[in-house]
């Protein structure tokens, strides 16, 4: 059984076919790459065209499904892009449409949050469960949840929007909201951070490897700053304790809420699970429920750095398998 998958993101596009075993596992066959044109129909078209050449080299006549994997807002039910920040342009889109007729194949949309918790719970870190919580802790904090053995998605396919959550009266600025997690817990929430710690102690006097002066400030980054920890620079430290410390006050009310017996991290913690677990998990255990903490699995995502490649294959598995 042959799927393919579409993922639109803010600086790039894949598609991808992937071919699904007797064992329910997915085996990519082919993918192409390209960055995300400005225009949305010159996108669309390339994905389209990039598709048709993959189903051309390995000899795919036909599909069962085509999911597509991008960022929210979006609508799920009718398919259409809702003016996604990282996006512009793209205001109410249809982006199934176009692949539905041009391929003949049922096509279904998700975000990339959901898209990530399929990939993960069909073929990664979830299998087997049927409450898990997956957190894309890259660019932004966002949250795909598997409930009771289901996707859930919410009323307008806002559920999951954990980066808006509040942990601090002031801090960070993400999501719109000072102190959000997504403000302590993604790639530009550790940069302003670091930036904001920075600034104060060389305002005192000091100096730090990372950011050796105001005028580099700029150019400081999650990566950097972690390479910088990773170093022993001591304000680099202190920025990821920080870090570490409200992604276990966050992890605390999603296990209070949601009862999980699983959330897989992805991206930085993926990377940086050593300067992030121990006191995230100290944090945590501090926070939360005792007794809901104990049945909660905290892992990295078990796709690794591939688990963009499997996230809107995921998604035309999972929507195909419910048509039936």
């Amino acid at each position: 059984m042959f799927m393919a998958g579409v993922d639109v993101g803010g600086t790039k596009c894949a598609a991808c076919i992937g071919r699904i075993t007797p064992d329910e596992r997915v085996e990519v066959l082919g993918k192409e790459v390209f960055p995300t044109p400005s225009n949305y129909l010159e996108a669309l078209c390339r994905l389209g065209d990039a598709l048709e050449r993959l189903l051309v080299a390995h000899k795919v006549a036909s599909l069962r499904s085509i999911g597509i994997s991008c960022g929210g807002p979006l609508d799920s039910r009718r398919g259409r892009v809702l003016s996604p920040p990282n996006l512009p342009g793209w205001d109410d889109v249809d982006v199934v449409t176009p692949f539905q007729q041009r391929f003949g194949a049922p096509t279904f949309l998700q975000n990339d949050a959901n898209a990530g918790a399929l990939a993960e719970w069909q073929w990664g870190a979830g299998r087997g469960c049927r409450n898990m919580v997956f957190l894309t802790f890259g660019t932004g904090m966002g949250a795909g949840l598997i409930l009771n053995g289901e996707l859930y998605t919410g009323t307008n396919d806002l559920a999951g929007e954990v980066g808006h959550i509040r942990l601090a009266e002031d801090g960070p600025l993400g999501y719109g909201k000072h102190g959000s997690f997504e403000g302590f817990c993604s790639g530009g929430g550790i940069a302003r951070l670091a930036q904001a710690v920075a600034e104060g102690h060389l305002r005192r006097g000091g100096s730090t490897l990372y950011c050796p002066s105001l005028a580099d400030l700029s150019s400081v980054d999650a990566r950097r700053v972690a390479e910088a920890a990773q170093r022993g620079d001591e304000l680099a430290l202190t920025v990821f304790r920080t870090v570490a410390e409200y992604l276990g006050r966050g992890l605390a009310v999603l296990i209070d809420i949601l009862n999980p017996e699983k959330i897989i991290i992805g991206s930085i913690y993926l990377r940086q699970r050593s300067l992030l677990e121990p006191l995230m998990m100290k944090t945590l255990r501090e926070e939360a429920l005792p007794l809901a903490a104990s049945v909660c699995e905290i892992v990295p995502a078990g796709l690794g750095e591939m688990i963009g490649d499997y996230a809107s294959l995921a998604v035309a598995k999972y929507h195909a398998n419910r048509l039936t």
